[in-house]
Order: structure tokens, then sequence, then C-alpha cells
């Protein structure tokens, strides 16, 4: 039995085509704007640990960038962090980066070199900050981290600044009053199931690959970190404002939280470049990380809360040029 297929009428076939084109046009201009030619080249893309959240974003950001620009060769650079980040940004050391804002912020405050240089991209989702411990331990609070072996990230990682910040707020001096060790989610997971720590701090999106790993090897709960130090962070300067009170919810390491939420803080993470990378190029950068929000989101899921209404908020940096073309051209 033949199949049978609506019939489109002489008059109707024209309205047809013409719609198919418009249909067709409106894609070409979300995939190929203005029927340009992709820009090409080569970038630098600064990222983080092996096990972190910067890493798996920038791995996957740099195949969409394959998709919509051929003929640009994207080359990551592994670091320790947000502020390793943001100062091979400001120097030219990458072109591009992800970095936490209290990271962006104290760079400029400290007058880095190159720090007038810098331009947000987009604001991509928030970091949460973990503070973890062995099951059968008996700290149940960030005052019971006195005299304890504690990892607080890498020497040049926004882990590092934060951590520090948030034992000053609970009266620990981080130098002094714990046992400090430079061990970052790439390392100290293994460490505290060795019983070499007695905790560690991580600041990252939701959930954390390499805080899944450790869940199906060992016991581990993780330490709140209440409003009251939320307060008290606050009072430490400037750059402490963009430190929110939350929580780590139930659904982030349900094996872990047993159905509990934790109480925490929470800093947005930024797409960051400088005032002369390529306008038309960044453009393009700024289109894709948009779109490919989806796809890169089925496999990193803080990706998933990148968003076309908030990503122009890029504060402390001023949008940089090529970004705020994008933003422009996707007004109704």
């Amino acid at each position: 039995m033949s199949k049978v297929f609506p019939r489109i009428g002489g008059r109707r076939a024209p309205a047809a085509v013409a719609a198919g084109a418009v249909v067709l046009g409106l894609l070409l201009w979300w995939l190929l704007p203005l029927g340009e030619k992709p820009p090409s080249g080569t970038i630098v893309f600064s990222t983080g640990t092996s096990s972190g959240v910067y890493q798996e974003y920038g791995e996957r950001l740099r195949t969409e960038l394959r998709k919509d620009m051929p003929g640009l060769k994207v080359k990551l650079l592994g670091s320790a962090g947000s502020q390793e980040n943001v100062q091979r940004v400001a120097t030219g050391r990458a072109d591009f980066t992800i970095a936490a804002a209290d990271a962006v912020e104290t760079y400029e405050l400290g007058h880095g070199s190159g720090a007038g240089r810098l331009r947000g991209v987009a604001r991509l989702y928030d970091d949460y900050v973990h503070l973890i411990v062995r099951s059968d331990s008996g700290i149940r609070s960030v005052a019971d981290l006195r005299h304890k072996r504690v990892a607080t990230g890498l020497p040049d990682s926004g882990v590092r600044l934060i951590a520090d910040r948030v034992l000053k707020a609970a009266g620990i001096d981080p130098h002094r009053d714990i046992t400090p060790v430079g061990d970052g989610i790439d390392t100290g997971p293994e460490r505290l199931q060795q019983d070499k720590i007695d905790a560690f701090f991580w600041s990252g999106g939701l959930p954390t690959k390499g805080l899944l790993a450790l869940a199906r090897k060992s016991a581990f709960k993780f330490v709140p970190i209440d409003g009251d130090l939320v307060t008290k962070l606050h009072n430490q300067g400037q750059q402490a404002r963009y430190y929110r009170a939350t929580n780590i919810p139930e659904s982030a390491y349900p094996a872990v939280q047993q159905g509990n939420e934790v109480p925490t803080i929470a800093v947005s993470n930024i797409l960051m470049t400088r005032t002369d990378m390529d306008p038309r190029l960044t453009e393009w950068v700024t289109r894709t990380v948009i779109k490919s929000r989806d796809g890169i989101g089925a496999h990193v899921h803080s990706a998933q809360l990148v968003d076309l209404r908030t990503a122009i908020y890029t504060d402390p940096l001023p949008l940089q040029e090529g970004a705020r073309r994008y933003y422009r051209s996707m007004k109704p």
C-alpha cells in the first residue's frame, strides 16, 4: 500500500517554500551570523585541575567551538584555579578563562599586572564551597578545624582564597592554628581516604566529579558553613561581597547527604578575556557558550545554569566589546 502525502496546491507551494526559506535563514543566522566566515587562528584557554569543573567545562567548550569555528585551534592550559587563571589572562599568557568573581576582584584591588585590561564574556554558574571530612571524624564545624591537618587548596587557586577567608571568619589563623596542606580536588580526596589529612576545602560547581568518585570509595561528610560565618566574611572587605549564603541541595551528592541540605557559601564564575581580544572572535565565542548550554550541561551539570538573561552580569568586569555586541543582537 503506497503512502499518501498531503497535497500542496499550486498557490500554497510558493508560500511553503518562502516559509521554509525564512526558517533556514533564521537557523543560519543563529549558527553563522550574517553569513560571516567563522574566525580562525589559535587561542589559549586556561582551565583548572584535572578533577575539577573548570577543566571538564573547558574540554566540552573546546569541542563546541570546533563545531562553530573549524579553523580555530583552542589550546587548553591546566592551572591551579581562579587566581592563576586571572593572572594568566591579564598578562597575556592565556586568552580566555573561567574565574570566580572574588578572585577577579582581589586581583583588581591588588592592582595586579594588566588588571585594567580584563573584561567579562559571560557569567556562567556558581561555585559552592565544600568542606569535606571523614564520616567518623568528630569535626562538626569550621571551628573544630583548629590544630587539624587541613588542605586549603593549591597556592594560586580560588579555593585557597576562600578557605583562608572562611578560617579567619571562624577565628582560625590559616597559617598558625592549623597544619595547612596544599592539596586540591585532584589529590585531596585520596589523602583524606588515606588519613593523611583531616579535612579539605573545595570550591566548585555541583556536583564535582572528584567528590562523586570519592563517595564510591569512602564514606565522608560535609561540614556546614553557616550564615554567621558569611556575615563575618562580608566584614573582611570589598572582595568578600561576592559570597552569598546558600545550601548544597540534597540532590548534589545523594549518597553522602542522605536527603539533607548543607549550609554553605557560593560565588559566581565569570568567563573572561581582555580588551585587546578580537571583538568578532569574542562575539562568536559568546554565542557558542550560550547556545551550547544544553549540550555541555548534559555532561557538566553546572553548565545547565548558564542563561542568556544573567550571562551579561559579569561584575566586577565590564563586558568585552564582542560580548556586548552579541547580547545586543539578541534583544527583541
